[in-house]
């Protein structure tokens, strides 16, 4: 699939079962966007100016929270027909792609709730090593950097990205949330369907784990040494 979004996943949602029943609708407002009204009335053109507009970016989207091309586009077939049902519910006080980015997430994490995936490497392995003094065994280098700063300020980015994907999943997901996609504790831990102090445990222990990951790859690859 390309970058653009191609004309059969267009098909796909509009074809889906869901998109035979007309969405709710809220009482007209004379301020209202002309494009929200019409969705609102069930519009089919201006859902697929929707789908075509917002269609590629919120791929990418799913894309990044899941590992399969297939679960991607599941995920967002699922998000748009979820908009379309529920688009009565749009306030119009954020952007429509923050509301529309809000359900790809959503949606993406339903997949990944169904899925029972065995972890990519076991947490063991992963967890940063101590002394019998309480001291980090190895040299630990400065984490003062959110994941997505990594991604964007380096040229490692495929790399790092490969690696958030060998995180177990409960702590990918979180990762996903918190440092890549930028949602606040209180916002992730909605998302999760979890409490806040889990949400901080696990992106504590997360971006420990990611640490090692980076440092063990970086550290076999010298022209990369002085990044890490």
């Amino acid at each position: 699939m390309t970058a653009t979004l191609e004309a059969p996943l267009v098909n796909r949602i509009q074809k889906s079962p869901a998109m035979r029943l007309q969405p709710p609708q809220r009482p007209a407002d004379s301020g209202e966007n002309p494009f929200i009204a019409r969705l609102r009335k069930g519009d089919a053109t201006a859902f697929e100016q929707l789908v075509r507009e917002h269609g590629p970016r919120m791929l990418s989207v799913a894309r990044r929270m899941l590992r399969c091309e297939h679960d991607a586009a599941d995920a967002l077939q699922n998000a748009f027909v979820s908009a379309y049902q529920s688009i009565h519910r749009f306030d119009g006080v954020s952007q429509l792609s923050t509301w529309l980015h809000r359900i790809v997430v959503n949606a993406s994490l339903m997949i990944l709730r169904t899925q029972r995936r065995r972890p990519a490497c076991s947490l063991e392995e992963l967890q940063t090593e101590f002394d019998s003094n309480g001291r980090h065994a190895s040299l630990v280098e400065d984490w003062t950097m959110t994941v997505a700063e990594r991604l964007s300020s380096t040229d490692t980015a495929a790399r790092i990205a490969s690696l958030v994907d060998q995180l177990p999943e409960p702590y990918r997901a979180v990762v996903m949330l918190r440092d890549i996609h930028g949602y606040d504790t209180a916002a992730a831990s909605r998302l999760l369907r979890t409490n806040e102090s889990v949400v901080k445990t696990r992106l504590y222990r997360a971006r420990r784990m990611l640490r090692k990951l980076i440092s063990e790859t970086l550290s076999r690859q010298p022209e990369y040494s002085s990044i890490a």
